[in-house]
């Protein structure tokens, strides 16, 4: 097991220059740069409550649009949490959290499974929340999933506010992460039959 459970990834295209370190025995400390300053929000959001450390810088070709620097991100954050896991030997494996953000109500749901999947459901009212394209939340969600080998069901059970909708699914996939990445010590070695994750 990765005792210090950090991880660094550094990701450079022609498109985007990412960095990102990663503790997840942190206390919700963050550090956010990426040029779109709601998305920073979002993700400064999800490390305070995942209680996970998080820094993040990347350059991206915002002159385009937003899609290559959040889908990139979204990248260099699952192999960071794939990394920061290790074998998965002693983790709960799975996590679930449910976050209200007043009218909207956001549910996550988790397994570090090895096997990756993406299930987003919500339908943002609005197409932009400040410089952030709405639909480049699901392709956040999608590259953190594939990239971190791991399930993540991701949904807006009711919400009529972007932001509010946004910041439900950001924060409750914080809480399950952090939920299925705890230390359980009635887990002996790898939570799984197959012995592997």
């Amino acid at each position: 097991m990765n005792n210090q459970r950090t991880s660094e990834v550094s990701r450079r295209t022609t498109e985007t220059d990412v960095s990102v370190r990663l503790n997840l025995d942190g206390e919700g400390a963050s550090q956010v740069s990426t040029g779109i300053h709601f998305f920073d929000h979002m993700l400064i959001l999800m490390a305070k409550h995942g209680l996970f450390d998080l820094e993040v810088r990347c350059q991206g070709d915002l002159e385009v649009d937003g899609h290559h620097t959040v889908e990139d991100v979204g990248i260099a954050l699952g192999q960071a949490f794939d990394r920061a896991l290790g074998t998965k030997e002693g983790i709960t494996r799975y996590g679930m959290a449910y976050v209200p953000m007043d009218e909207a109500l956001g549910r996550a749901v988790v397994d570090y499974s090895g096997r990756p999947f993406l299930v987003c459901k919500v339908a943002f009212p609005a197409e932009r929340v400040g410089e952030l394209n709405t639909e480049l939340v699901e392709e956040f969600f999608r590259a953190l999933a594939v990239h971190g080998r791991m399930n993540l069901h991701i949904e807006i059970l009711y919400g009529k506010n972007s932001h509010h909708m946004a910041e439900a699914m950001f924060k409750s996939a914080g809480r399950a992460l952090s939920l299925a990445a705890a230390r359980n010590p009635a887990v002996k070695g790898v939570p799984s039959t197959k012995g592997v994750l």
